[in-house]
């Protein structure tokens, strides 16, 4: 019988069980064969995981039922009536509130327990061909900053 698990909780559990199996990000991406920023955001709930990865995700971290069900459902992505209309102003919104999580778990499991700065930092905005339709490329590269206790 299945408890209703919700997307937000079943993430929950699965950083949990990872800490606990010592299984960094990166292996469970590999294991996915996915991106590890996909992955991370994926399994704390951003995206719905296929059936079959889920089931991998399950075997590597011994987790139940329900926390595999609630891993493939589609998520809510609700935006912030705050967040400015502007079309392009809003990706990077979106974005960030998708990946955002994603993101400060792999700056931690890469660098330790700390942020990346904003002032020490450089952006670059870039054009990348793709036979798809050229790509945007935004780089943020910020100083590592780690917390000290």
């Amino acid at each position: 019988m299945t408890t209703g698990l919700d997307k937000t909780e079943a993430g929950r559990i699965v950083a949990r069980a990872r800490i606990r199996a010592g299984i960094p990000w990166s292996q469970l991406a590999k294991a996915l064969d996915r991106p590890p920023a996909w992955t991370v955001a994926a399994l704390l709930g951003q995206h719905p995981v296929p059936a079959d990865e889920a089931r991998v995700i399950r075997e590597l971290l011994g987790l139940d039922d329900d926390v595999v069900e609630a891993l493939q459902l589609q998520p809510y992505r609700v935006a912030d009536a705050g967040v400015s209309t502007d079309p392009t102003i809003y990706r990077f919104h979106e974005a960030l509130h998708v990946y955002g999580q994603a993101i400060k778990e792999l700056i931690h499991e890469e660098f330790g327990d700390g942020i990346m700065s904003a002032i020490n930092f450089t952006m670059t905005v870039g054009r990348r061909c793709d036979p798809g339709g050229d790509r945007v490329v935004v780089t943020f590269d910020g100083k590592f900053l780690p917390y000290q206790w």
